[in-house]
Order: structure tokens, then C-alpha cells, then sequence
């Protein structure tokens, strides 16, 4: 079995502290064999990542910003398992930009969250996905992404079958 907090400094990344909520819901919810993450913001340096892309920021940040977004999905999905051994595959991503009207970019700047799954769990890290321009997203963040993760079951959920 892959070690995956080995693999996360063998690629030179650190997760974050899990955020706690900001509003009134759960940062995660395990149901019918998948885990739940809600929507996670980018943080740099204990700060939200802030801004609109197509007026005051390029791709290359909202890319970083989706990476941010996919280090704290990881950080959550470990508060809530304890470790990644349960981890199966990433399900699904859901990617809120925060863009103007004309930006229609947003599918590369999801690859920062994406390309990330993909380094960390390998052919399991691959995934489907949105990617949706918004015109605003809380606290003014970049990038939102929420996600999907298919676990697999526990020692004596695997016991009863």
C-alpha cells in the first residue's frame, strides 16, 4: 500500500491545518461509502487567496489557488479518516472561479487542483470534474473547490460482507 504522507514530501508538499467551517455545515460528510468534502477556499500564508480572474489576476494564480484548495481537500479528508488508507480514488472535483464574464479559462485553471490528485494518487488522483466561472465567491477567494472520494470500507465494514 502506497504511503501517501511519504508521498506528499517526496513531491515537496505540506498539507495545511484543516479549516474549520465558516458558515453552518460540516467540512465533511462520509455516506454510502464515499467521503464528502465541502466547498475548501485557497489559503498563502494563513490569508485567503483573493481576486477575480480576467481583471486582477492571471491564470498561473488561480492555478496556485487551486492547488491551495486541493492541499486543504487533502487536509480534510485526513481530519476526517485519520490517514489516506481508506482512500480508493478521487471521485469528483467541483472548481468555482471567481472570473469576469469574458474569462473562459476555467478548465485551466482547475488543472492546478487536478494536476495535483493526479501527482499524489496516481491513475486513482484521476477524476471528473467541473470547472464554473462565478462572479463572486466567499470572502472574495479566487477559487472554491468542493469534492467527491470513493473509500474503501473499513476493517470490520469489510468484515460484515
Amino acid at each position: 500500500m502506497i504511503n501517501y504522507d511519504e508521498k506528499l514530501a517526496e513531491l515537496g508538499l505540506q498539507l495545511p491545518v484543516a479549516a474549520a467551517p465558516v458558515a453552518a455545515y460540516v467540512p465533511t460528510v462520509e455516506a454510502g461509502g464515499l467521503l464528502h468534502i465541502s466547498g475548501q477556499l485557497p489559503f498563502k500564508d494563513g490569508q485567503v487567496m483573493l481576486g477575480r480572474l480576467g481583471e486582477d489576476r492571471d491564470i498561473a494564480f488561480g492555478q496556485s489557488a487551486a492547488r491551495a484548495c486541493a492541499l486543504m481537500i487533502l487536509a480534510q479528508a485526513k481530519a476526517a479518516l485519520g490517514s489516506f488508507d481508506r482512500v480508493e480514488r478521487i471521485v469528483k472535483l467541483g472548481v468555482f472561479i471567481n472570473s469576469t464574464g469574458n474569462f473562459t479559462d476555467q478548465p485551466k485553471v482547475a488543472n492546478g487542483a487536478s494536476e495535483l490528485m493526479e501527482m499524489v494518487f496516481g491513475e486513482a488522483g484521476r477524476h471528473a470534474r467541473s470547472a464554473v466561472g462565478v462572479p463572486t465567491l466567499p470572502l472574495g477567494a479566487v477559487v472554491e473547490i468542493d469534492a467527491i472520494i470513493a473509500l474503501r470500507p473499513t476493517a470490520d465494514e469489510a468484515e460484515q460482507v
